[in-house]
């Protein structure tokens, strides 16, 4: 199948795929079998393009060409995982800021950063402070204390001590090679 290279308003008109993976999906639904089939055809219509028709399909995608070199295999294998995200609608917002969040410390090379101090959905954090208990749970898109959601442990960490704490400190998160005390699993 040749796909045109021309205008891409007439081909919103036209019902030819658009040469974007991605494009013209509604990414938060979940894929079906319908879907599942449209992607399996989608995937196979890809592996007759030619080169240059995934080079453009590349750069319509990502705005730039596709990086020198980038054999024929792998612009596929993008064009594909594209697809297939876009069915499957892609990670989850808080998975995508945790990421974000994991790369920043990466790249300032912060003494705090190990991906695997974080807590897993459902877990409930539990810390003393001052003869109260304050009980924290950690949720998909952040957390929950006292019946309200919050994105940082660490606001919740000043909320309860009126200071600046880190919030994984505060809550025993910092070190995972001693026990998490006051850190309970639900699942």
């Amino acid at each position: 199948m040749t796909l045109p290279t021309h205008d891409a308003s007439a081909r919103q008109h036209s019902g030819e795929l658009s040469p974007i993976p991605c494009r013209g999906g509604d990414r938060t639904s979940r894929a079906g079998s319908a879907d599942i089939t449209k992607v399996d055809r989608q995937i196979a219509e890809l592996l007759d393009r030619s080169t240059q028709e995934l080079r453009l399909a590349w750069r319509q995608l990502h705005r730039t060409g596709p990086p020198p070199g980038l054999s024929r295999d792998l612009l596929i294998r993008a064009l594909v995982h594209q697809l297939q995200e876009s069915a499957a609608g892609g990670v989850s917002r808080a998975l995508r800021r945790r990421l974000e969040t994991l790369a920043a410390e990466f790249e300032k090379k912060s003494a705090s950063f190990d991906p695997s101090i974080a807590p897993k959905t459902g877990t409930t954090l539990v810390r003393q402070w001052r003869g109260h208990v304050h009980t924290v749970l950690v949720r998909e898109d952040g957390f929950e204390y006292e019946g309200e959601h919050y994105r940082s442990l660490t606001v919740i960490a000043e909320r309860i001590t009126g200071a600046h704490w880190s919030g994984p400190r505060f809550f025993g998160l910092t070190k995972p090679s001693c026990a998490l005390v006051g850190v309970e699993g639900s699942q």
